[in-house]
């Protein structure tokens, strides 16, 4: 794998951003910094995000506060930027469809089509869904008793002369390139969804409007055809393209994924590919459509007044930290199919499971008793092999438990940290294949339980209170603990990409952050080059992640 490209969708500025907002792009984000581990360079890796702009709706919300469109425009990126800033996103670029470097080659990219015959002009009748800016086929208007499907509110029958997109062309193309998985459809339950509607028949799509007296001028003209506006769909489709379409960034097309919530699905995973197609560029190789999130387990809604701002989500980051805010979202969140319930008893339940209890209870404790026992040192290199041959570390470890007068459980277990760490890491990259980054990230935790049942099982404080009393008790304590932090350090690894700043911590206290352009497989092997070493100093600090108590009133939004 030479490249990696992840795009979210670009973001309406009609209004400002929310949960919905945050998570697609928390979850490029995730695998974004997976990938540049993955590949031990950022320079391989490109994660793009941004805002469509060029929307009747724009136009509407900005008349509606007094501004231009393009006042209200820079006032809701500048919102979309520092929401994305408070959640620790590293998009290495942020596009706006306002920009010259994108309208100029989305115009570029519909004069090729018009010149191919791909786009041409004609008329047509059908019904408008306003709330979403696209027209809705008979039957699937029908079906909804001609309400748009997605809010509900009433279609609208039009009659206007455009440019049309020459979609039907392309169908047995887009059936065979989805149904083969050249172009993935993920989850497969959207893959079924396209490929159904497809099979009904494909018609040609509208691709301009044709300016009105009155209209605002606000948008792209068609090219060579000023009386007409490039539909604000098929312009921002474009931006994935215009972006990476120069000399120094052109090496990253096609885009690996593009994530989005499954309402704009497809666009993305039919009409997009079709322009690509005709425009003779290659198809991208992955569109992932995840589901909502709901809260307390109604739907969210601006008259409920429940939605999600990113003020909340700010409030809940001041208080249980961001990382544990991306961590709820990453691995709480609607990834699959089904929609997902943003609870704060859940939330606090998560976060004492995974985070409080686990992550960071390992850490702390690993580290505190290096600490304690070795003086703050690593003492003793470790092959992490603990089985049950004379005078290993796990049998002496298991005497002293036994002097202590402690039952012992399955006398014959054994542990093997190479193999235990390999094979997380092995899942952690087969998962960010498939775009599971939720499992991708659970990889790493898996890792942090299997160091506390060793804990538990070799019972190291234990151990300590008698090395006077044992042959091999110094030893076997620095081989235990040695195998512990070395694995954690591999558990960091994995769950760096979802917490990044907390892993930070840890490597800054323990001395092993990752070397820069050392690829994963390198970074994470168990006693490799990029090791613990012997004579590493160990510093104890406090709790990654402080116990929350589910009783404690949930945060509130901030109104500042």
């Amino acid at each position: 794998m030479s490249t990696y490209y992840i795009t979210t969708p670009i973001y309406y500025v009609n209004d400002r951003p929310h949960i919905g907002h945050c998570y697609t792009t928390l979850l490029a984000d995730v695998a974004a910094r997976f990938q540049r581990l993955r590949h031990g360079s950022p320079d391989d890796v490109f994660f793009l995000t941004g805002t469509d702009e060029h929307a009747e709706k724009v136009v509407q919300s900005a008349s509606d506060n007094g501004m231009s469109p393009i006042q209200w425009a820079d006032r809701n990126a500048d919102e979309f930027r520092k929401a994305f800033g408070a959640m620790d996103f590293t998009n290495d670029d942020f596009v706006r469809t306002t920009e010259d470097r994108h309208k100029t080659k989305a115009s570029a990219y519909i004069q090729q089509l018009v010149d191919s015959g791909d786009i041409e002009l004609g008329d047509y009748e059908g019904w408008w869904d306003a709330s979403q800016e696209e027209y809705v086929p008979e039957n699937t208007a029908r079906e909804h008793d001609y309400k748009s499907p997605v809010t509900g509110r009433e279609l609208e029958k039009r009659t206007e002369q455009n440019y049309f997109f020459r979609l039907d062309k392309y169908e047995s193309w887009l059936r065979e390139q989805i149904e083969s998985d050249t172009i993935r459809v993920l989850p497969g339950a959207r893959k079924n969804e396209v490929l159904g509607r497809i099979r009904q028949g494909l018609q040609k799509v509208p691709v301009s409007r044709k300016i009105k007296e009155g209209d605002t001028d606000w948008g792209i003209r068609m090219p060579n055809d000023p009386e007409h506006r490039i539909y604000v769909w098929i312009e921002a489709l474009c931006n994935y393209l215009t972006t990476v379409d120069t000399d120094e960034r052109e090496r990253f097309w096609p885009a690996d994924v593009h994530v989005m919530a499954k309402d704009i699905l497809w666009f993305h995973a039919v009409i997009w590919p079709a322009m690509l197609k005709a425009l003779d560029r290659p198809a991208p190789k992955t569109v992932y459509a995840h589901a909502y999130w709901i809260r307390e387990g109604r739907k969210m809604s601006k008259s409920l007044g429940n939605f999600i701002e990113i003020e909340l989500l700010e409030a809940y980051c001041k208080k249980y930290s961001t990382d544990a805010v991306r961590w709820y979202l990453l691995t709480q969140g609607p990834l699959g199919a089904n929609d997902a319930d943003f609870a704060h008893e859940h939330f606090v339940e998560m976060y004492n499971a995974d985070l409080a209890n686990s992550v960071g209870n390992s850490m702390s404790r690993v580290g505190n008793m290096i600490d304690k026992y070795l003086g703050g040192e690593l003492t003793m290199l470790c092959n992490g092999e603990f089985g049950f041959p004379g005078g290993s570390a796990l049998q002496t470890a298991r005497t002293a438990l036994a002097n202590a007068g402690k039952p012992v459980d399955d006398p014959d277990r054994t542990f093997h940290f190479p193999e235990i760490t390999k094979a997380a890491v092995e899942r952690a990259i087969a998962s960010a294949d498939a775009f599971e980054v939720d499992e991708m990230a659970r990889q790493g935790l898996a890792v942090v339980r299997a160091v506390d049942e060793f804990i538990s099982y070799a019972a190291p404080f234990t151990l300590a209170k008698q090395l006077d009393e044992l042959e091999d008790g110094t030893h076997a304590l620095a081989t235990i603990l040695y195998s512990c932090a070395e694995s954690l350090r591999i558990a960091s690894l994995l769950l760096a990409p979802a917490m990044p700043t907390k892993m930070g911590e840890l490597w800054a206290r323990w001395g092993c952050a990752p070397s820069a352009g050392v690829p994963l497989a390198d970074l994470a092997e168990f006693g490799g080059a990029h090791k613990l070493k012997k004579g590493q100093r160990i510093t104890k600090g406090d709790a990654l992640f402080m116990r929350a108590d589910v009783k404690e009133e949930p945060p509130v939004a901030s109104t500042d």
